[in-house]
C-alpha cells in the first residue's frame, strides 16, 4: 500500500491508504441510508489479503490525484442516488479536512440494499 508523504522544513508526515480508506469508511457509515460498508471485489491479479477498511474502501493516491472507491450496503427504502451523492460529498470533505490532500473523485459502488433490522437482531425480540 503506498502512501502520501507530506514534508515542510521541520520534517515530514506520511499518511497510509488504510488511514485514508479508514477516514472513509467512517464517512460514508455516518450518512443516512448506508446501512453498512460492503466488502469490495476480490482482484486476482492482486492477491492481497485486505483488512479493516481496505475491505470495503480503496484508495489510489498518487502525486497527481487522490481517488476513492467506497462500497457501501445501502437501506432498502433509501433513494440510492441521494445517499450515493451524500456519500461522495461526505467522504470527500473528511478526506481533504483530515489529510489536507485534495480528492478529486470519490466512486460510490452500491453492492446491496437490506432492510434496517438485521437478522440477529429479529433473534433477540
Amino acid at each position: 500500500m503506498s502512501e502520501e508523504i507530506y514534508r515542510s522544513t521541520d520534517g515530514s508526515c506520511i499518511i497510509s491508504e488504510e488511514v485514508i480508506a479508514t477516514i472513509a469508511s467512517n464517512a460514508a457509515l455516518e450518512i443516512p441510508g448506508v446501512v453498512a460498508m460492503a466488502q469490495r471485489p476480490i482482484n486476482l491479479r492482486g492477491g492481497v489479503i485486505r483488512t479493516g477498511a481496505s475491505r470495503s474502501v480503496g484508495v489510489i493516491n498518487n502525486a497527481n490525484e487522490t481517488v476513492i472507491d467506497v462500497y457501501i450496503i445501502t437501506l432498502l427504502t433509501a433513494h440510492i442516488p441521494t445517499v450515493a451523492e451524500a456519500v461522495q460529498q461526505g467522504v470527500k470533505s473528511a478526506v481533504q479536512s483530515m489529510t489536507g490532500s485534495p480528492v478529486t473523485k470519490v466512486n460510490v459502488h452500491v453492492m446491496r440494499a437490506e432492510d434496517e433490522v438485521k437478522e440477529d437482531d429479529e433473534a433477540a425480540e
